[in-house]
């Protein structure tokens, strides 16, 4: 593929450019090879070493990935590209989006008083009120709150904090299968991603053990409502993790609780387990409205002041008018309410569509959260022949690194009965000879 665009360039960085620019404009794509150094150096007519050179920059800023014998490759989520979903075809129920019910998300009403003039927030980044509204938010159950910041979002808030502590080419231990903009995200960065696998408990601690004796910086996960795969840890499964997170106290755990309130689950954090390097993540997209890129983020001292130094480089500080719209839908009662149905409902129609699929043998899991992970042995034949039905899910691959295959359904929307007619469907597709997954 690479030999139908010409790299150009006589320097390490215009070599580099050539490549980034292709990229962008799509000549070359992901898991395309690059040529080799020797030949491309020959066809330039420059030296081996500028080549190698340009190659390495690339590594560093996570366009390309090197297979040792493969050869190198443009990444599967290249940073100068987006790899966002396939647009949903017309006509098909999305059950692949991973959204929330919009029936109960609240109407978002901006503050009657606008922030006047031209001013800088910068040596007052946070509301008062809303840092003591998120301080008894993730307080409430349990987790330590001593030291609060603010993000745009959950994936801008683990971004800065991976950037902060490690270096490109570090490792990062990842949930197999996991949230797949988690694990572009940390390809993108230039890091690499070593699989945990999990299972209806979370990150299980012998994965997470192998992780880290693999030479993994970082963990991230998700303490309930995992995405894809539902899990949610249990005070046992968090004591595990905990007891080997211990033996490696300069590892910065990151915990992604980004579905907290409507995850219809109790919250087990290993932020409160005395670790040195940790930071609990939490986000409201999910329950209030998923044009609201607010986070709260509770972390360790020296973590702290690690992300907010390179906030105020950049963005500063979170829109006050903003965090002032947050507030405001926290403390309203209606929206507490709302909230509230959101979170049955959602638990419902989770467990009604696992019973309707475990009714035709299909094995799926989802103890929490909004998606229900079913696992197929032919990922692209179940979303085409449910397609051909009328529905449209989530192929497994986007969330994948060494897990087996899979499809991802969002349950929010989806009402018991409507469950029912896609789990016989689904049935169908599979055939009689592949009703039982696994197997």
């Amino acid at each position: 593929m690479a030999a139908q665009y010409s790299i150009s360039g006589t320097t390490a960085r215009t070599i580099a450019a050539s490549v980034e620019r292709a990229v962008a404009e799509g000549a070359l794509g992901p898991g395309d090879a690059l040529p080799p150094v020797r030949r491309l150096a020959d066809d330039l007519g420059v030296s081996p070493g500028t080549v190698a050179t340009a190659y390495k920059e690339l590594r560093r800023r996570g366009l390309v990935v090197t297979r040792g014998r493969g050869g190198t490759v443009v990444a599967a989520a290249p940073a100068v590209t987006s790899r966002r979903p396939p647009r949903v075809p017309e006509g098909l129920r999305d059950l692949a989006g991973g959204h929330p019910d919009s029936a109960f998300l609240p109407d978002l009403v901006p503050p009657a008083r606008l922030s006047p003039g031209a001013r800088s927030h910068r040596s007052s980044p946070r509301l008062p009120e809303l840092e003591e509204a998120a301080r008894a938010w993730m307080g409430g159950e349990g987790v330590p709150v001593e030291h609060v910041t603010f993000a745009h979002g959950a994936l801008d808030g683990v971004a800065r904090l991976l950037c902060v502590e490690l270096r490109p080419g570090d490792a990062v231990a990842m949930e197999d299968p996991g949230y797949h903009h988690l694990l572009d995200l940390v390809q993108a960065l230039g890091l690499r991603s070593v699989p945990v696998a999990v299972d209806d408990e979370g990150m299980r601690p012998d994965a997470l053990a192998t992780a880290l004796r693999a030479g993994a910086r970082a963990v991230v996960c998700s303490p309930r409502a995992q995405n894809p795969y539902g899990g949610c840890f249990s005070a046992e499964r968090r004591d595990a993790l905990l007891d080997v997170l211990r033996q490696a106290p300069e590892v910065l755990t990151v915990e992604n609780d980004h579905a907290s309130d409507i995850a219809d689950a109790p919250l087990n954090s290993l932020a409160a387990g005395g670790l040195e390097r940790w930071a609990h993540v939490r986000t409201v997209t999910k329950f209030l409205g998923t044009d609201l890129r607010w986070a709260a983020i509770s972390c360790d001292q020296t973590t702290l002041a690690r992300h907010d130094g390179r906030l105020l480089l950049t963005s500063g500080w979170i829109s006050h008018l903003l965090q002032r719209t947050v507030l405001g839908l926290m403390a309203d009662p209606h929206t507490t309410t709302q909230v509230a149905m959101a979170r049955a409902a959602y638990g419902e129609r989770r467990r009604a569509l696992i019973a309707a699929l475990a009714s035709h043998g299909v094995r799926a899991h989802g103890v929490s959260g909004m998606n229900v992970w079913a696992e197929v042995r032919d990922e692209s034949a179940v979303v085409n022949g449910l397609r051909s039905r009328g529905w449209w899910v989530a192929a497994g691959a986007r969330f994948r690194i060494a897990a087996g295959p899979g499809v991802r359904i969002t349950a929010a929307g989806l009402e018991p009965a409507e469950a029912r007619r896609l789990a016989s469907d689904f049935a169908e597709v599979l055939g009689e000879s592949e009703a039982t997954y696994g197997g």
